[in-house]
């Protein structure tokens, strides 16, 4: 089949594929038909106001993958740009929690961020710290994006036509805002925010007079009373920020941007204002917010839920675009804990697209991950088995871990297989910060030190190479007793089953922890000596 034949063949395949990203594109595909340009701009923003966090990433992720959908269904014929924007203009309103030098940011305060002094002491604002702290994480992703400065924009004049515009459409926007706004609100509020020439600061001031022949409003100074006409032009003004994405949208000719559930009604509000402006609203939808550990929206000021740089210190950067992947459209916890299972996943994920037709890779997660082109599955050894592997031995180095491995798949080293090294150093990290601290073993019953004693017997008559079946045959067979039997179950061969509990109870005396992986592999892997050893040691402690 030739190279025109197998994107035809993809694209046909594309358009009648029920994943989230190809339901996004088509609607972008939809809108060149109505309205056709040779350029579709894809846009996410960024309110520098604090540190990035997960959510700014997984924006800019799903992005990606819509973009990379919307060039399948057009056989990658339309040019397309995404652009980062950071909203670096806005005026500093409250001081982050996480952050040092609080006292002088608070003297700072009001001022845009591109002139509030950096508190961490590394770049010339507080703005441009956190626009590079974003573009250096977007860069480690490998992202194709064009970063755009509010600040620049205004400055250097690339808004300065749209502003215009927004001056004549003075009346009409105001009558779009002023139904939102509360009484008093409304009765100060204006589009236009002059930027203070002897202050620096963002002035939320009412504006006496407009005038768009000449390009100036004339607001008060708080306090002197004193009149000032100033151009809406060249960065002496900037936009509030519903007027201000709206003007955004026409003066970039954005065709696509998602937003956050919590701002269904500001999209409608900026929709309108574009319509007044002679633009159209990008395509886009409304994505569910993530929650921290408590249940509470996540926030760059807060610093609550998850960094950027702490997920990456635990798992690999493609289980965190997995779980950016996965159900947009419903409340996610983002905390530690979700971590094991999203790498453990994306492997699964991995190891199934190899074995699926070319219907079915569409939809596959990894597919839109790797924009089409997955990599071969080098995993094999799960992360929740190298996280029993650290517990069980208590491995402070990564040595320890991979003696475990080599002997259980011979030839895998770290250098043939790098991905699993990085896993071993997210494993060591994972459980010194949150398993070791959490770790805490029960007494066994009387009963279940009887069955630990018969596991030690049986496990200890078995061959040193035993098979990982093999070995979780025998774990099934010592459970097959009361209080662990369960009749309702029933295994392959026709025997009673074996409850949850009988399980449950191996990781909780023996490793201290509730949960792990099948037991059979784990012991497999970590062998029989070392088990054996293990369950004398849990029972000499209940002893």
């Amino acid at each position: 089949m030739s190279v025109a034949e197998t994107a035809a063949s993809l694209r046909e395949l594309a358009e009648q594929s029920n994943a989230w990203p190809f339901e996004e594109a088509r609607k972008i595909v939809a809108r060149l038909k109505r309205k056709p340009k040779d350029e579709v701009i894809f846009e996410t923003g960024y309110g520098p106001s604090g540190l990035p966090h997960i959510g700014t990433f997984g924006e800019v992720a799903r992005t990606t993958m819509v973009r990379h959908a919307f060039r399948v269904l057009t056989d990658d014929k339309v040019k397309t740009r995404l652009i980062a924007f950071s909203d670096d203009m806005d005026g500093l309103r409250k001081v982050p929690d996480n952050v040092p030098n609080k006292e002088m940011l608070t003297e700072d305060l009001g001022k845009p961020l591109t002139k509030v002094r950096d508190p961490f002491g590394t770049h010339p604002s507080f703005g441009e710290h956190n626009n590079a702290r974003l573009r250096a994480f977007l860069d480690h992703f490998g992202f194709e994006y064009e970063f755009l400065s509010s600040t620049q924009c205004y400055k250097s004049g690339r808004f300065d036509a749209t502003l215009l515009k927004m001056l004549e459409n003075f009346d009409a926007v105001m009558n779009i805002m002023l139904p939102s706004l509360r009484e008093e609100r409304a009765q100060t509020y204006s589009p236009f925010l002059p930027i203070d020439p002897r202050t620096g600061v963002v002035l939320q001031v009412p504006v006496l007079a407009h005038d768009a022949r000449h390009g100036t409003i004339t607001y008060e100074e708080p306090g002197t009373e004193e009149r000032f006409t100033v151009p809406v032009t060249g960065g002496r003004c900037k936009l509030q920020w519903k007027p201000d994405w709206a003007m955004r949208w026409v003066a970039l000719g954005v065709d696509y941007e998602m937003a956050g559930k919590d701002l269904i009604d500001s999209v409608k509000l900026s929709g309108e204002i574009c319509r007044a402006l002679g633009g159209m609203p990008p395509e886009g939808f409304n994505y569910e917010l993530f929650l921290d550990e408590k249940g509470q929206k996540i926030s760059k000021s807060k610093g609550n839920g998850l960094t950027i740089d702490e997920w990456l210190r635990y798992a690999s950067p493609e289980s965190l675009s997995l779980f950016m992947y996965r159900e947009p459209k419903s409340a996610k916890r983002l905390y530690f804990d979700v971590i094991p299972r999203h790498v453990d996943e994306y492997e699964q994920f991995l190891d199934g697209y190899e074995r699926q037709d070319a219907r079915q890779r569409l939809s596959n997660p990894v597919w839109h991950i790797h924009t089409g082109e997955p990599p071969k599955p080098s995993m094999p050894i799960s992360f929740s088995m190298l996280l029993t592997l650290v517990s069980s031995s208590n491995a402070e180095n990564a040595e320890t871990l991979w003696g475990f491995i080599g002997r259980y798949r011979p030839g895998v080293t770290p250098q043939t297989h790098p991905k699993l090294n990085a896993a071993v150093e997210y494993a060591i990290h994972y459980f010194r910060d949150f398993v070791l601290p959490e770790k805490k073993f029960r007494e066994p019953s009387q009963d279940e030190r009887k069955a630990l004693l018969d596991l030690r017997d049986a496990l200890g008559e078995l061959p040193v190479d035993a098979p990982a079946e093999k070995i979780q045959d025998v774990v099934y067979e010592i459970g097959r007793r009361p209080p662990f039997l369960d009749e309702k179950k029933k295994a392959k061969d026709g025997k009673p089953g074996v409850s949850l509990d009988w399980f449950n109870m191996l990781y909780q005396v023996l490793l201290g922890q509730e949960k792990g992986p099948r037991f059979g592999s784990f012991v497999a892997v970590y062998g029989l000596k070392n088990t054996v050893d293990m369950i004398d040691g849990a029972l000499a402690r209940s002893a």
